[in-house]
């Protein structure tokens, strides 16, 4: 959901000069050092926004700024390899969402759940699912990014952050500039923020949020004071934000009513989500389905295209890429078995159905930029709901195994996208790739424990992760059946599909589209805690203030300075608790 950069930038050259190596020792270990910085810090982001932002471009501004304080000649091919690896760690984090909705039914007590995930449990499953979707997904990089050529927009953002950076003179040098004032200022922001619980109440502590309303506070509804959320809306534009800004309208509208009608016994955010999200689900599940079966001659197309992907020179051996998927496949299979008790052949079909799930998810986000992963989890939970009926740990485990594959495949892809832009080899991105997926599971296996014990994981103030709500509840309903539902949430459920499906329908009409709403703002903006959607909104208005201002200098600095708002909050709210778990930093009481 990032702006959308589909044009490729006229100044690419797209060939690697001769000489130029990728694979060097350097470029290798300032990748695994980003890799471990994105992977420890991008769970917070996913947890809090409910999303992820383009980490791409992120990891190629790290990868400059690692590169270029110890080295005056590097070059783009060999930051590209450490964008690689960066982009690779966030795919593996971001299913943080996965190891959070455990957490949730946990938290449940109708649940009757007590399975928790241990860190070595995650970095194993992780681990394997990763390295498994990365494999699988190589022989699909000729037909989706060569012969079709689709936009993978993120891709292309990444390749032209790489272009400018490795640009000669003040451009560069004032983009790197940009990222690295955001970050100090987005950082120190948010220490100021969390200094009553670091350092007792000072006079200088600024609010988290301003809240908007008689229910504001109590329904997080307000405008967050948050440097992420805001560089997080520069990114993703108006469009998106705006229709997010309307789905988080219903948590203005929606609890007084639940109240007086007596469906939600008290003004409490967590009672009113357990409705509330019932709408959100339906808009963003039928929302993406719609758009999949509206696609259904291009889907066609992508089982079609497989034959003709040839391998080439550069490309990563077809052989390994049999004989890795066939070992990481036995691996899952028996870390499912014996560390998560899943029966073998559940683990198995999760395999098989993970791979029409890629061609779904790859094609759909180079088409429109959204990877469609947690929409399609979701069917996938629907399935495994009959294969295994009554098991919500089942239920979310075999679900997980298709997402986390599924999920891979699109990092990589917009990986060999970026690559294709500017020469790189895609046998080298593949290796990056590689490397990268368990010090990215290894990061988010450490991290998310800390994060759980330091903010919370739900409730009312805690980081709320949407996504994990959506998991724990629809295996929770799954497992009892639509009697579970809160009273008049089913009507909401139906209420949100036909809205989902008439505006996907919309969506698809190109006259029109640029006034639809997008139903997967909708539907975010209903999950995501309002403080956020307002402050994303807020940061698209600025974004297009700046636009319509100063086009050259929004053109040059709006990606490094929304990603150093992004980047510098999330570092320091890892920070925090790894000084606190360290016994440097002692939080109040």
């Amino acid at each position: 959901m990032t702006a959308d950069r589909s044009n490729p930038p006229a100044h690419a050259e797209p060939i690697l000069p001769a000489g130029a190596k990728e694979l060097t020792f350097r470029s290798l270990l300032v990748a695994m050092v980003v890799a471990a910085v994105i992977g420890g810090s991008y769970p917070y982001v996913v947890l809090k926004l409910g999303f992820g932002p383009n980490i791409s471009v992120v990891s190629a501004f790290f990868g400059y700024l690692a590169l270029g304080i110890a080295f005056r000649n590097f070059h783009r091919w060999e930051n590209n390899i450490v964008q690689t690896a960066g982009t690779s760690a966030g795919q593996t984090a971001f299913l943080c969402t996965l190891i959070a909705a455990f957490d949730f039914l946990r938290q449940d007590p109708k649940a009757n759940f007590t399975f928790e995930l241990q860190p070595h449990q995650a970095f194993l499953w992780l681990t394997c699912s990763g390295l498994l979707g990365v494999l699988l997904s190589v022989p699909m990089r000729r037909h989706f990014v060569v012969e079709e050529d689709l936009t993978f927009a993120d891709g292309v953002a990444a390749a032209e952050t790489l272009i400018v950076l490795d640009s000669k003179g003040e451009e560069s040098k004032g983009a790197a500039r940009a990222m690295a004032l955001g970050g100090i200022l987005s950082g120190l922001l948010f220490t100021i923020r969390e200094d009553a619980r670091l350092l007792g109440k000072v006079w200088f502590r600024v609010t988290e949020m301003i809240p908007f309303g008689a229910n504001g506070a109590r329904m997080n509804v307000g405008l967050s004071l948050s440097l992420l959320s805001i560089g997080s809306g520069m990114l993703v534009g108006m469009r998106i934000t705006l229709s997010m800004l309307i789905g988080a309208m219903i948590w203005v509208i929606a609890p007084p009513l639940l109240l007086e009608q007596g469906w939600v016994a008290h003004m409490v955010r967590r009672e009113m989500l357990l409705w509330i999200l019932w709408p959100g689900v339906g808009v963003l599940v039928a929302g993406g389905l719609t758009s999949l079966f509206l696609r259904w001659n291009v889907l066609l197309k992508s089982f079609r295209g497989l034959g003709s992907a040839a391998v080439g020179e550069g490309e990563f051996p077809m052989r390994w890429v049999i004989w890795g998927s066939l070992a990481s496949a036995v691996a899952l299979v028996l870390v499912q078995r014996y560390s998560l008790g899943m029966p073998v052949g559940l683990t198995s079909i999760a395999i098989v159905l993970s791979i029409p799930l890629m061609l779904v998810g790859i094609r759909v986000l180079g088409e429109t930029n959204w990877g469609p992963i947690s929409a399609l989890t979701h069917l996938m939970q629907g399935v495994f709901a009959a294969i295994a009926p009554g098991s919500m740990l089942a239920n979310l485990n075999a679900s997980g195994v298709t997402g986390s594959i599924a999920s891979q495949s699109e990092g990589l892809m917009q990986d060999y996208k970026t690559g294709h832009m500017i020469g790189s080899t895609p046998r080298n991105l593949t290796y990056a790739q590689l490397l990268a997926v368990p010090v990215g599971a290894a990061a988010v296996a450490f991290v998310y424990p800390l994060l759980r014990a330091t903010y919370g994981i739900g409730g009312d103030n805690g980081l709320q992760s949407p996504i994990s709500q959506r998991f724990a509840g629809l295996a929770r309903i799954l497992s009892e059946g639509v009697s579970a539902l809160p009273t008049g949430a089913l009507q909401a459920l139906l209420i949100g599909i036909a809205v989902g499906v008439v505006l996907s329908v919309l969506e698809g009409i190109p006259k029109i589209r640029k006034w639809v709403p997008s139903p997967t703002g909708i539907g975010i903006g209903i999950l995501v805690p309002g403080s956020a959607v307002i402050a994303m909104f807020f940061g698209a208005v600025v974004g297009e203030i700046w636009r319509l201002t100063g086009r050259k200098s929004y053109d040059a600095r709006v990606t490094p300075v929304a990603s150093g708002f992004i980047a510098g909050e999330a570092i320091i709210a890892v920070l925090i608790p790894i000084l606190v778990a360290i016994g440097i930093v002692h939080l109040q009481p």
